[in-house]
C-alpha cells in the first residue's frame, strides 16, 4: 500500500490499516476455472460429476458432451471475449451448457427460465448481445420469441444425438484469466437489472484458494440449492466441480439435497429452513448474501466448519471470510480472502482509524471487470486504487463496516439499510439482529413504513409482539423500537434466498 495515503493516520493505525486490509498472497494453480475442471475429467472420467433426481453423469460424460457442444458454439461463430445465454432449470444439461460456453471461450449469463420475467430475458439477451442462447427444449417455446434472430439450442435434445466416434476434441476457445466467466445480473437503482462480468481469475482465486474452496475434495458430495442466476450458485456448482466432488442438484425440496452432503453453501435465510440434526455428513457449511442471525451460526458451527462470508457480485460472491465458533467473542465476516484487500474510508475515501465506521470498499484479484453497458454506474461504483495503485481498481461495496482491534471486520448494515426515524439514524439490520438474539426467533427483518414507523416482521411465530418490542427497546434507543411487530411462520424470500424486504414493506403497508 502507498504509505502517503496513510499519513493522516496515527503510525499504529498505518501500520495495522495494512496488516487488516491486506489478504494473504496466494499461488493460483488454473488461469481458468474450466481448466480445472478439464483437470478432474482426465483424471476420474468414470466418478460422477453430478447427479439430479433419478439422473447422474460422470465426469468424462460431461466433459465429453462440453466439447461437442462447444465445437458447436464456435461453428455458430461464438469466440473468446463473447457471451452465451443460459435459460434454463436446475438440470444436468444446465451443467453441460455451462461447461461447453467456457470451453467456447465465452462467459456464460444464467436465468432460470421458468422464474424469470419475459422481458427481463429479453434485456439480458440485448444487453450482452449474446449471439446464441441455450436452453432446455421444454422451454423453447419460450424463449424462441426472445431470440430476436439469434440461435436457440435445446442443450437436452444435443445430448440425446448421436455422435460418430472420435478422440478428444481440441479447445475450440482460448479464453484469458481476464476474460469473462459469467455475467450475472443484480437489482438494478433505475428498476433495469445490471450485468456485472466476473472473469476467470476473478473466479479461480476464490474457488481454488484456501478458504473459498471449502476443503472441496474429490468424492464430498456438494448442495446445488440455489437459483443459477445468483452468485452463490457458482460457488457451489464451478467450486464442486474443479475439485472433483459430486453435486447434488436439488429438485423441488431443498433440504433434501442437503441431507447427504459434506458442503451446503446458502443464504441465512434458507439456512434457517434446514435441520442440521438431519445432515448426516455435513462437514462445512457457508453463508453469504445478508447478515447472519448469531444463534443461526452458532447452531451450525457446533456440528461442522462454519463460514461466515460477505462480499457484492461486483467483488466475486465473497471477498471476506469468517470460520466460525461458538465460542467467539461476536460474529463478524473476517479477514480479507487471498490475494484481495479491504479499506474502510469515509465519505472522501479517506482511510479510517482502526474501529471507526466507515463505507467499506474492495480491491485486489476479486474486483470484476464492471458492469456491461452502463458507464455511468461503473464510474460512481469503481475507483482506482490508491492503496494498491499500479493500475489496480477497487469497488465501493455500499456496507458500513469496522475492524475489531484483533483484525476481523464487522459489518453494520448497508448505507441505503441506514434511514431516518423521527429525525434519529437507525440502521434497520440492528434492529433485526437484535430481534434474531430473542428466544423463539430464527429470522427477522425490518422495514421503515414512513418517518415516523418502523415495521419489524419476525418467524416462526414464537415470539410475541409485546416480548419483541421489550426486547428491542431493553438493547437499542427508543427510536429504534418498532411501531409494530407482525409474526410470520415463514418470512417471504426472494428469488436468490434472501428474505424479500419489498413484500414486507407492502404488508406492512396494507397492515
Amino acid at each position: 500500500m502507498r504509505e502517503d495515503i496513510l499519513r493522516q493516520l496515527p503510525a499504529h493505525d498505518q501500520r495495522l490499516f495494512q496488516l487488516f486490509g491486506q489478504g494473504p498472497v496466494r499461488h493460483v494453480p488454473h488461469a481458468c476455472i474450466h481448466h480445472a475442471i478439464e483437470e478432474q475429467a482426465a483424471a476420474r472420467p468414470l466418478a460422477v460429476a453430478a447427479e439430479h433426481l433419478d439422473e447422474s453423469i460422470t465426469y468424462g460424460e460431461l466433459d465429453r458432451k462440453a466439447s461437442q457442444l462447444a465445437a458447436q458454439l464456435a461453428e455458430l461463430g461464438v469466440r473468446p471475449g463473447d457471451r452465451v445465454a443460459l435459460f434454463v432449470r436446475r438440470s444436468i444439461p444446465m451443467l453441460i451448457g455451462l461447461l461447453a460456453t467456457l470451453k467456447a471461450g465465452a462467459a456464460y449469463v444464467p436465468q432460470d427460465v421458468r422464474m424469470t420475467p419475459s422481458a427481463q430475458l429479453r434485456h439480458v439477451v440485448r444487453v450482452t448481445n449474446a449471439r446464441v442462447i441455450l436452453t432446455l427444449s421444454s422451454y423453447a417455446d419460450r424463449v424462441l420469441p426472445l431470440a430476436e434472430g439469434r440461435t436457440v439450442l435445446a442443450v437436452d435434445d444435443i445430448m440425446g444425438e448421436r455422435r460418430a466416434p472420435g478422440g478428444p476434441l481440441a479447445p475450440v476457445g482460448m479464453a484469458g484469466p481476464d476474460d469473462g466467466c459469467y455475467v450475472l445480473f443484480t437489482s438494478g437503482t433505475t428498476g433495469r437489472p445490471n450485468g456485472v462480468t466476473v472473469t476467470h481469475r476473478n473466479v479461480c482465486n476464490l474457488l481454488l484458494t484456501e478458504p473459498g474452496d471449502l476443503g472441496i475434495r474429490p468424492g464430498d458430495r456438494v448442495a446445488q440449492i440455489l437459483n443459477i442466476a445468483f452468485d452463490m450458485a457458482a460457488w457451489e456448482i464451478l467450486g464442486s466441480l474443479s475439485h472433483g466432488a459430486t453435486l447434488v442438484i436439488r429438485g423441488r425440496d431443498i433440504g433434501e439435497a442437503a441431507l447427504d452432503a459434506q458442503v451446503v453453501i446458502a443464504t441465512p435465510t434458507i439456512l434457517s429452513g434446514i435441520d442440521p440434526g438431519r445432515c448426516r455428513r455435513i462437514r462445512t457449511v457457508a453463508v453469504a448474501g445478508e447478515p447472519c442471525p448469531r444463534p443461526l451460526a452458532d447452531r451450525w458451527a457446533g456440528v461442522c466448519t462454519f463460514y461466515n462470508g460477505c462480499g457484492p457480485t461486483e467483488t466475486t460472491i465473497v471477498n471476506t471470510m469468517q470460520r466460525h465458533t461458538p465460542s467467539a467473542v461476536r460474529l463478524t465476516i473476517g479477514r480479507p480472502t487471498p490475494n484481495n484487500t479491504v479499506y474502510v474510508l469515509d465519505e472522501h475515501r479517506r482511510p479510517l482509524a482502526i474501529g471507526e465506521v466507515g463505507e467499506m470498499w474492495a480491491g485486489g484479484d476479486g474486483v470484476s471487470a464492471g458492469y456491461l453497458d452502463n458507464p455511468e454506474l461503473n464510474a460512481e461504483r469503481y475507483a482506482p486504487d490508491p492503496f494498491l495503485g499500479a493500475g489496480h481498481r477497487m469497488f465501493r461495496t455500499r456496507d458500513l463496516g469496522r475492524w475489531t482491534p484483533d483484525g476481523e471486520l464487522e459489518h453494520l448494515g448497508r448505507t441505503d439499510d441506514q434511514v431516518k426515524i423521527r429525525g434519529f439514524r437507525v440502521e434497520l439490520d440492528s434492529v433485526s439482529a437484535v430481534l434474531e438474539s430473542l428466544p423463539g426467533c430464527v429470522r427477522a427483518a425490518t422495514v421503515k413504513l414512513d418517518d415516523q414507523t418502523l415495521v419489524s416482521f419476525v418467524s416462526p411465530g414464537h415470539l410475541s409482539p409485546e416480548e419483541a418490542r421489550a426486547g428491542v427497546a431493553a438493547a437499542l434507543p427508543y427510536y429504534c423500537v418498532p411501531t409494530a411487530v407482525h409474526t410470520l411462520e415463514v418470512l417471504p424470500r426472494t428469488s436468490r434466498g434472501k428474505i424479500d424486504k419489498a413484500a414486507l414493506l407492502r404488508l406492512a403497508a396494507a397492515s
